[in-house]
């Protein structure tokens, strides 16, 4: 067939938290485009921080390699703009446009889009019915149409009557108290009005009659803006919801249980498309998981944060059985200005959070600690495991020229950060 439009729908923040994953958060236009593609289960991140996720799954590379070491409209750049997917596009015949969300560029013209459409706010109500105009005007094809929704970034949406405190479930990491629930359920408020919006989009789709040539690639940037999830690299923080839908098979309901990284779409976007794969490309095209060609393409995902409102290097690798993470700052106390503000770090801070201690090198046995919750680092039964996982990172950090290799990471010139003693990203901010 022709080359396919490819439509990129991308929220803030979200992390697995839908229905499709099987979450008491309700989010039905979601939950229709996973019955009507592939749902992968075990998808990654590549950075569990928004500049640095967004800049890995455009451009095909860990966070490092493409100079996204932290946010963009903090001060950092891409390395070179040219690597990011709208330009291998382009030399394939597509058209693209931006609709919303990017956070890889604090100017969106120095990326490349052909397009940039004007919106009063990135939030569903300006982006989507812009969106949805531009699939109804009849545009040219083949287009790489990119979505970004700023829900379900904080500040949350308040709840409505289907979002009851009383009867919700805080995240995992949380204790359940009043406060926790109650910032659970201005979550889900966001996630309902985040899918209203991809409705909204794939409605208009369909009647401009342009869903069997287009691929939907449906994912969000990292885990949500809850303590010890976002800018974290547990699966809390790394997991993300990942969904496509349309041609190369991303078709019947299916659901993939192979690990897989945002750093894989370039390169399966790039095959769909008929597209040549760019030298710098990392990741592995999902094709033959599809196509029930390949059970898995990777036997190790790798995930970093470097800068995020703070500097906190840390680098992680994640095994079906085990994860590996080493922190490069030598701090025992927790970088609590990488944590969004909220009721649940209210909580936290209110139980001595300030004062608890954190391990330089972390292990789980996701097998039977799931939630990451006890390090096994220190346990001498496990120590051949922990030398292994070691050695895969220290083997990737090499391969991909990981700057930590050479010491502390400067910010570049301009760029504001945090103190990493402060308590909030919205204190006063020091220059690089």
């Amino acid at each position: 067939m022709a080359q396919p439009n490819i439509l990129y729908l991308h929220s803030h923040d979200t992390g697995r938290y839908v229905q499709p994953y099987g979450y008491p958060v309700p989010t039905p236009n979601l939950q229709r485009l996973a019955e009507q593609g592939v749902v992968f289960r075990q998808a990654f991140c590549a950075g569990p921080t928004c500049s640095a996720s967004r800049a890995a799954l455009v451009t095909g590379q860990c966070p490092h390699s493409s100079g996204m070491l932290g946010l963009a409209h903090r001060g950092w750049p891409l390395a070179d703009y040219r690597q990011h997917i709208v330009h291998t596009l382009r030399a394939a015949g597509y058209r693209s446009t931006l609709c919303g969300v990017q956070h890889v560029a604090r100017d969106a013209a120095a990326i490349g889009y052909d397009e940039i459409v004007p919106l009063q706010s990135h939030d569903v109500r300006h982006v989507a019915p812009a969106a949805a105009e531009f699939l109804m005007t009849s545009p040219q094809e083949p287009f790489f149409l990119s979505v970004g929704f700023n829900e379900t970034h904080r500040q949350f949406h308040a709840p409505g009557p289907g979002e009851d405190p009383r009867f919700c479930r805080p995240p995992a990491p949380l204790p359940d108290t009043p406060e926790t629930r109650r910032d659970m359920a201005a979550f889900k408020a966001s996630a309902r009005v985040l899918d209203l919006g991809v409705g909204m989009v794939l409605d208009a789709l369909e009647s401009s009659g342009l869903t069997r040539r287009t691929l939907v690639v449906c994912t969000t940037d990292h885990g949500i803006a809850f303590p010890a999830m976002k800018c974290n690299l547990t699966d809390h923080g790394i997991g993300v919801l990942l969904v496509l839908r349309g041609p190369g098979g991303f078709t019947g309901g299916k659901v993939c249980e192979a690990m897989v990284s945002h750093i894989d779409l370039f390169p399966t976007i790039c095959d769909v498309a008929n597209a040549d794969h760019p030298q710098w490309l990392q990741g592995e095209s999902l094709l033959p998981l599809v196509r029930g060609e390949a059970e898995e393409i990777h036997d190790e995902v790798f995930a970093e944060v470097t800068y995020h409102a703070s500097y906190e290097p840390m680098r992680a690798v994640r095994t079906r059985r085990w994860k590996y993470i080493r922190r490069f700052d030598g701090r025992t106390r927790a970088v609590l200005p990488n944590t969004d503000d909220g009721p649940s770090k209210s909580v936290w801070l209110a139980g001595g959070w300030r004062e608890r201690p954190v391990d330089a090198e972390q292990l789980f046995d996701l097998l039977f600690d799931p939630n990451e919750a006890h390090s096994l680092a220190s346990d001498p039964s496990v120590a051949g495991v922990l030398d292994e996982m070691r050695a895969r990172l220290d083997r990737w950090m090499k391969a991909t020229d990981d700057p930590l290799l050479k010491g502390p990471v400067p910010a570049p010139p301009g760029a504001v950060v945090n103190s990493v003693d402060g308590l909030s990203p919205n204190e006063p901010v020091q220059p690089a």
